[in-house]
């Protein structure tokens, strides 16, 4: 079935549009033109703040002027992942999505239906007059994904309404009324290069095929960290024999899961055998531990061209063992709510620049003091191994109000529709509402959308079947907005 097919129309026909035009983080300056140009070729009240955030505005329905005014909220950028393989610009080359049974997928890519599906609906709502609203404004906020710098940047007054509903959550029939907050903790290990010895086995060794993931709502599924298995094979290697690391690099974003990690180093001529042995029991063992959510895991080992400069052994030793021993994972769980993972962190990307090492990891958690725990941990780990550490200033979590009109609104709304009750809870993950609540502490809000899985990783996919639900919600929720007081 072609894109352009699929029900509902207006959502999937809009989706389909932005798929065409570039939107990584930081670079959305053609998505902020885009949706510039289509407020103002609708008559509709268009402005664009100086950080890049886009609002437009549409009046009530006729006989809906006395509603409260609702804030549909997403976010104009996606995480641009593409398989190793893949030969894909992200800032040129349109995305290219494509039906596999019931979900939509990209060929290699991220979807971008984080959060483009957030996208599509409000312009699906802004196009079309016979939808029955009271007062809107659909706020669009740049570069939620690496640093929510929208939102931080948003100056009071941008925003004006009484509820906000994000349109940035991942499980239909899932109502979100708080989400956790984060902070990056950075690290940076200063080496001096050495001639390396010319007579030893030079290799590059990869990890790859992992699930990877959202390193907040994947967490707790089980799924492996290419980061921390290079480094717990290297650290193997390192108890056996000499080692001298020559390069490493694995994962990119600091809100993605790993998926890929290799290394060039040498070893002693003698070990050569020993080396793939040892990987080969590697492999075997990682393939055991991880048989249920690493189904595609794989290992490479291949000679490398000897290089005359490189890590020292201790330098080696010390970069490695800091890395096989970072905290990676679910720190606490929430007693408040059961099945919520309350702190976590994620060793999120390994990088050389220069001679030096430079490392993100990425902390979480709905209770600030506990963030702040897990932060102070990586940083003494690392301070352990001898790297320079810092933690970001992060953002907030959303604090959830079980109280909350537009919560009633909308699991009424949801039952009425379907016949059942939605499952009410709070999110492992960094929204955008925690922020808007330092500018806006009155907003009433709540997050719903359709299924997606496999966001910021080339597997994201979204279940058709479940945009159609979404949809009937959405519109239904807002013909029964509350009047003002």
């Amino acid at each position: 079935m072609d894109v352009k097919n699929l029900k509902p129309e207006a959502i999937f026909h809009y989706f389909n549009e932005i798929c065409k035009v570039p939107r990584p983080s930081k670079k959305e300056e053609r998505i902020i033109a885009f949706l510039k140009a289509f407020g103002e070729e609708h008559g509709l009240k268009t402005v664009v703040d100086e950080v890049g955030n886009v609002s437009i505005d549409k009046p009530a329905t006729p006989g809906y002027e006395n509603r409260k005014k609702v804030i549909l909220q997403c976010h104009e950028d996606m995480v641009c992942e593409k398989n190793g393989h893949v030969e894909h610009d992200f800032m040129t080359d349109p995305i290219e999505p494509y039906v596999d049974g019931e979900w939509l997928r990209a060929k290699g890519t991220t979807l971008g239906a984080d959060d483009g599906i957030g996208i599509a609906s409000c312009l699906a709502i802004l196009a079309d007059d016979t939808i029955e609203h009271g007062p809107l404004q659909c706020i669009f906020t740049r570069d939620e994904e690496t640093g929510m710098t929208g939102a931080f940047g948003m100056q009071k007054g941008f925003m004006d309404g009484d509820i906000l509903i994000n349109l940035d959550s991942e499980d239909e029939g899932e109502m979100f009324i708080g989400c956790a907050g984060g902070a990056n903790t950075e690290a940076v290990y200063d080496y001096a290069t050495v001639d390396l010895p010319q007579d030893a086995y030079f290799f590059r060794v990869a990890v790859k095929g992992l699930t990877g993931g959202h390193s907040g709502d994947d967490i707790n599924k089980g799924r492996a960290n290419a980061n921390k298995l290079l480094a717990r094979f290297l650290y193997g290697v390192a108890q056996e024999t000499t080692l001298y690391l020559a390069a490493i690099d694995g994962g990119n974003l600091h809100n993605a899961i790993p998926r890929e990690a290799c290394a060039v180093g040498c070893v002693p001529m003698e070990y050569k055998e020993q080396l793939r042995i040892a990987l080969n029991v590697f492999t075997s063992e990682i393939e055991n531990e991880f048989a249920v959510t690493e189904p595609n895991f794989a290992t490479e080992l291949e000679t490398a061209e000897p290089v005359s400069k490189g890590i020292s052994e201790e330098d080696t030793m010390l970069i490695v063992q800091t890395l096989h021993a970072m905290f990676n994972g679910v720190y606490a769980m929430s007693m408040d709510m059961p099945g919520l993972v309350e702190t976590s962190s994620n060793l999120a990307s390994v990088k050389m620049k220069g001679e030096a090492i430079h490392v993100v990891t990425s902390q979480r958690s709905s209770i600030e003091s506990q963030r702040r725990d897990v932060s102070s941990v990586i940083s003494a780990i690392f301070r352990l191994g001898g790297f320079a550490t810092e933690t970001a200033d992060g953002y907030p979590g959303w604090k959830p109000n079980p109280h909350s009109e537009i919560l009633g609104v909308t699991v009424e709304s949801y039952k009425r529709l379907f016949g059942k009750e939605p499952v009410v809870r709070a999110i492992h993950a960094g929204l955008e509402c925690g922020l808007f609540l330092t500018q806006y502490p009155h907003l009433d809000m709540v997050s719903f959308g359709p299924t997606l899985r496999g966001v910021h990783s080339p597997d994201e996919r979204l279940l058709i079947p479940t945009v159609e639900m979404y949809w009937k919600h959405l519109l239904d929720v807002l013909k029964h907005i509350p009047e003002k007081a």
